[in-house]
């Protein structure tokens, strides 16, 4: 009777270790971001890097942490708010500061407008944040350096394609 208890003892722990799920690591997944390329308005297939581009959120006082600042790019990657439905940023083309360290640049503002929907990955991931029906529109100055933007994958589920294309 010993002998079976102890048994029992030990296939309960087994089952009890085997069940348990790792919680301290996310290995499954995070909120995609919004992959952006830039294109030659003259020739709409081929790319075209943006003189020194500056990317800044609205309201933020510094710039996107995902992209090289003041760099000649022509794909950017981008994260969108998973707690509001629009997300607007501020597109810095030929960004320079002047000697009391105003932007000097050309700037446009893109808003982006998208539905969140929440799936829970795991204990160690939380929720994980994808969007869909995307739609963005560009809010210009007298002298705009976006001439058109199309959104080309309007369901954001991961990094791995191009979602946006801007052309100037």
């Amino acid at each position: 009777m010993a002998k079976f208890r102890l048994f029992v003892f030990i296939l309960l722990g087994i089952l009890m270790a085997a069940s348990c799920e790792k919680d301290d690591i996310c290995v499954e997944g995070d909120t995609p971001l919004l992959v952006i390329e830039f294109y030659d308005i003259s020739d709409t297939s081929t790319l075209k890097s943006v003189t020194a581009l500056r990317v800044v959120g609205e309201g933020q006082s510094t710039t996107v942490n995902t992209v090289s600042d003041r760099s000649d790019l022509s794909t950017i990657t981008i994260p969108l708010k998973t707690d509001s439905d629009e997300t607007t940023f501020l597109l810095i083309s030929d960004s320079a500061s002047d000697d009391s360290g105003a932007e000097t640049g050309n700037i446009d503002t893109v808003t982006f407008n998208y539905e969140r929907i929440e799936d829970f990955a795991s204990r160690a991931c939380g929720f994980v944040i994808s969007y869909s029906n995307l739609s963005a529109n560009v809010q210009t100055d007298s002298e705009p350096w976006i001439a058109d933007i199309e959104v080309v994958i309007s369901d954001i589920t991961n990094s791995d394609s191009t979602h946006v294309k801007i052309f100037h």
